[in-house]
This record gives C-alpha cells, sequence and structure tokens, in this order.
C-alpha cells in the first residue's frame, strides 16, 4: 500500500507550526510507530529550518513536504528552490572534542542522520534542492505489528 500526503509553505519561521501539524496528522494517518513519528518530526523540523535560514536567508521562497508511505517504509522528500546545497556531504561533528573547540553548525544535519535510516540529496530539475529522507519499518499497519 501506498499514500502521499502533500503541504507547500511560504519560507517562513512562523510555518513551522504548520509543519509541525501536518507532520503529527501525517502520522497518525500512516499509523506511524511514535517513536519513529518524533524522529521523522525532528528530522523534517531540521531540514525545513536550515531551508528557511540558510538556503533562502531571509528571501522569499516556497517548501515543499511530500510524505509517503512504501509499504512499512516513509518516505519524505523536503523540496525548495534555494541556492543548491548537498547536506548529505556535510563532513561528520566530532563530537569528542571539547564544545569550544568545534566548529559551529552541523548538528542538525548529523541529527537528521542519526534518526532517519537513509538521506539523499539531488537538484531538481529547476536547480533546487530535494532531499530525501528514510524511515523504514515503521508503519505499524503495513508491517502487521497492529498497535503497541
Amino acid at each position: 500500500m501506498s499514500r502521499s500526503f502533500l503541504l507547500k509553505i511560504a519560507a517562513e519561521i512562523k510555518q513551522l507550526a504548520a509543519v509541525y501539524d501536518f507532520v503529527r496528522k501525517t502520522a497518525a494517518a500512516l499509523e506511524l510507530d511514535p517513536a519513529a513519528a518524533y524522529d521523522v518530526q525532528l528530522a523534517i523540523d531540521e531540514a525545513v529550518t536550515n531551508i528557511i535560514r540558510h538556503g533562502y536567508q531571509g528571501q522569499q521562497g516556497e517548501i515543499e513536504i511530500e510524505i509517503q508511505q512504501a509499504g512499512a517504509d516513509i518516505v519524505v522528500y523536503v523540496r525548495d528552490e534555494a541556492p543548491p546545497f548537498d547536506p548529505t556531504a556535510v563532513p561528520a561533528s566530532d563530537l569528542t572534542r571539547p564544545l569550544a573547540e568545534q566548529a559551529p553548525g552541523g548538528r542538525g544535519i548529523m541529527l537528521m542522520r542519526q534518526v532517519m535510516d537513509e538521506t539523499n540529496h539531488q537538484l531538481t530539475a529547476r536547480g533546487g534542492n530535494e532531499l530525501t529522507l528514510i524511515k523504514r519499518d515503521v508503519c505499524r499497519k503495513a508491517s502487521g505489528r497492529g498497535p503497541s
């Protein structure tokens, strides 16, 4: 079974509440495992915040979030028309060093990688970005696990 949910928002911080509500309702509709729903919410919030702050840098723009169920997996596409940026190419932060010695930034990207099973980036046909986030075996209904 495959289902898809779509949200388009203006690239504004005040839209994060709409994103949160969209992901929460979609997770409920897809009967996501609660821990997985939290991880998906966290990854999407981090991606959208980065696009707004660093991609568009206060300029007008649009962000599209598509969440698809693919069997027991969830596939999230976050699309924008901001300048090209591949978050999957950002090196992992060295958390063994004291915080004062670490370069600023990058922790949100690292967090996305940790909570999702797969993270990919590609340029869109129009030159924007498409970030793909995958969480495997998290739809209870599709996996046959039923409610917990």
